[in-house]
């Protein structure tokens, strides 16, 4: 397929995604890790990388700093090592026959917008009305970020009209109240980026592929709907300045957010892209939930695009399309729609981690190699830890025994399945599950595993993941029969009455889950959390999901309420500021969402006189899925390449 003037072998391109696996603009290392990154998807089959989300050098006076995700100063255009690195990253990926583009961004708001409104309820930055200098500077700026682009022997540049972008706000009827040449008529509204495009084109000529990316519709009531954006992208088609369409779904904030998280249906908003691709002559792509081969067949064969971005499922098995051509789509590892790829480096500051795939990010490290072919490693724990490490560890030629006091496998995540719109993490436990039995890992469950059993097993190393359990605060009246763990509500072994109180102590999706569950099953359900906001460790890429099923459901929100004491069908609260002691209820059952404790009964019996013990999941520390397969893949590291004792 031709797409400008790029040659494209298959109908799958990367779009951004990658900055927080290693920043090709920053130190060498991060460079050279995202390259890396993009090398393997490459090799695999990717035909089009759009994953250089670039930021234009800002325009403010004196002093003033600006604020908010995406905020940019120099940018990176101007960069004195900007060529030098897209000319590397270019260079790597013309090697594997794919083809590269740049996307140029300004995020809106930072100062600059056409008016000085707001684009979200979330979001009360006031920004910089734009005069007709700061719009030609602009315009200027993108045609010199063009040059360096072409410099840097990219393929392509893409403009970014999207997601709260500069150009967005123009767009918009809802945020752009001009009344001069640039406001009010589709054709003014649309004038700063038809002026960028047409300076683009002035630099690049026809020797580079020019492209917009769009929102098919805005979330806010008062934007434009499908028929809207549809317009919109006929007007730039009919400007002759473009060569594609890149149609996408989502608000930087809401529900949904632009990276949908598991609960939305994979492809769910493919027919919406399908009247984009019936409205235009361009090649359009679409990028948005695109789990799976099979998703983006049905995607392509439905008429809803002629591309299909596919960004996290790339995250979680760099050699998707290897697989897919090789005919072994089980083999392919499942992304879980949980976020934690964005969300840990842009909202807790963590390192990037992908839940599923710990190794993701580590392609420009050293092959492991075991120096002592054949150790012995019994891991006590079959869950999302143990089996990790069970794994990493037979792939690098351990022989590997691994025992789960439960039935099957999965620990804790075989009761999160059960929660709504979780189908993805079923799948990944399934995928687990084969993996072991592929590698031949010798696996026993429903096995009760004493300090005898491991001392007698002869193993030479033994790891520990035996999970966590319950955690009952020290509330009065917490043991009263109509209080139940949520876990057990889950599983299905306690069933809670009409009205439920969902007690919340977890700064993470855990209760939210829980309340999705029980109000899907009919009950009337309330949620009360201690702190300001629900799931503070929540990012926007993913709450806006799940606050948004529950409140269309009538879920209510208690914040900033400490539950003090359970007495029959009501509980008091003391608030956690003013310390006001207040009454909630009525309720027929109360649910404990309120964290783990540590399960190390064995590893303390274990500690005295077994020499190469190890502790890892929740048995160390009670946390989520990607910091148990983080764990796995650093201990089994440590465990491959540790030298051979002298």
């Amino acid at each position: 397929m031709r797409v400008g003037t790029m040659d494209l072998r298959t109908r799958v391109m990367l779009p951004p995604h990658a900055s927080a696996i290693g920043n090709i603009y920053g130190t060498e290392d991060e460079a050279r890790r995202n390259i890396a990154y993009f090398e393997q998807r490459a090799d695999a089959g990717v035909a089009w990388v759009g994953s250089l989300s670039t930021h234009l050098a800002n325009r403010f006076i004196p002093g003033f700093e600006p604020t908010g995700v995406g905020a940019a100063t120099t940018g990176f255009f101007r960069l004195p090592h900007f060529v030098e690195r897209v000319q590397a990253f270019s260079d790597a990926m013309h090697q594997r026959d794919t083809c590269v583009t740049v996307q140029m961004v300004h995020q809106g708001g930072m100062p600059h917008g056409p008016s000085a409104t707001l684009s979200a309820p979330v979001i009360n930055l006031v920004p910089h009305v734009m005069d007709t200098d700061d719009i030609a500077a602009f315009v200027r700026e993108y045609a010199e970020s063009a040059r360096l682009s072409m410099a840097g022997r990219a393929d392509g540049v893409e403009l970014h009209l999207n997601h709260d972008d500069l150009h967005e706000w123009f767009l918009s009827s809802y945020t752009n109240h001009r009344d001069d040449r640039y406001g009010g008529s589709l054709e003014n509204r649309c004038r700063f980026s038809v002026e960028c495009l047409q300076a683009i084109r002035e630099v690049v000529g026809t020797s580079m592929t020019v492209g917009i990316r769009l929102n098919i519709r805005e979330e806010m009531p008062e934007g434009y709907d499908v028929d809207g954006g549809l317009e919109l992208a006929q007007y730039f088609e009919s400007t002759g300045l473009i060569d594609y369409v890149h149609g996408v779904v989502g608000s930087p904030w809401g529900n949904p957010s632009y990276i949908q998280p598991t609960y939305f249906e994979p492809g769910q908003f493919a027919p919406l892209a399908q009247r984009f691709k019936e409205g235009l002559s361009l090649l359009f792509v679409h990028t948005g939930r695109i789990t799976s081969p099979e998703v983006a067949e049905d995607v392509i064969a439905s008429g809803a695009a002629d591309i299909v971005g596919m960004a996290r499922a790339h995250i979680a098995d760099g050699d998707l399309l290897l697989k897919a051509r090789e005919g072994r789509e089980a083999d392919i590892r499942p992304c879980v729609g949980g976020n934690e790829c964005i969300s840990r480096r842009y909202v807790e500051g963590l390192p990037f981690g992908c839940a599923v795939n710990p190794g993701t990010s580590h392609e420009v490290d050293p092959v492991w190699v075991n120096p002592r072919p054949g150790r012995r490693l019994l891991v006590v724990g079959g869950g999302p830890a143990g089996m990790e490490l069970a794994a990493l560890t037979a792939e690098a030629g351990f022989r590997v025994e691994l025992r789960e006091r439960a039935d099957e496998l999965g620990g804790q995540l075989r009761s999160v399945v059960k929660a709504p719109r979780h189908e993805g993490y079923a799948a990944y436990l399934d995928w687990q599950v084969r993996r072991l039995g592929a590698l031949g890992v010798d696996v026993h469950t429903g096995v009760e595993v004493t300090a005898d059993d491991v001392r007698s097993a002869g193993a030479d190393v033994v790891a520990i993941a035996t999970g966590a359990l319950p955690r009952r605060p020290p509330i009065p009246g917490v043991d009263a029969p109509h209080v139940l763990d949520s876990r057990a509500v889950l599983a299905g072994t306690t069933q809670p009455g009409r009205r439920v109180l969902v007690v919340a102590q977890d700064d993470h999706v855990p209760p939210l889950s829980v309340a999705d569950f029980l109000v899907e099953a009919g009950h009337e359900v309330t949620v009360c959390y201690a702190t300001h906001q629900p799931a503070p460790l929540l990012g926007r890429y993913i709450i806006g999901g799940i606050l948004g099923r529950l409140d269309a459901q009538d879920v209510r929100m208690v914040l900033m309420e400490e539950v003090v004491g359970i007495e029959g069908h009501t509980v008091t609260t003391r608030h956690v500021y003013s310390q006001k002691v207040r009454t909630l209820g009525e309720f027929d059952s109360v649910v404990l969402a309120c964290g783990s404790v540590p399960e190390t009964t064995l590893y303390d019996e274990l500690r005295a006189d077994v020499p190469e013990l190890h502790v890892l999941g929740d048995a160390y520390a009670p946390r989520r899925l990607v910091f148990a397969t983080r764990q796995a893949y650093a201990l089994a590291e440590q465990l491959v390449t540790a030298p051979n004792p002298t």
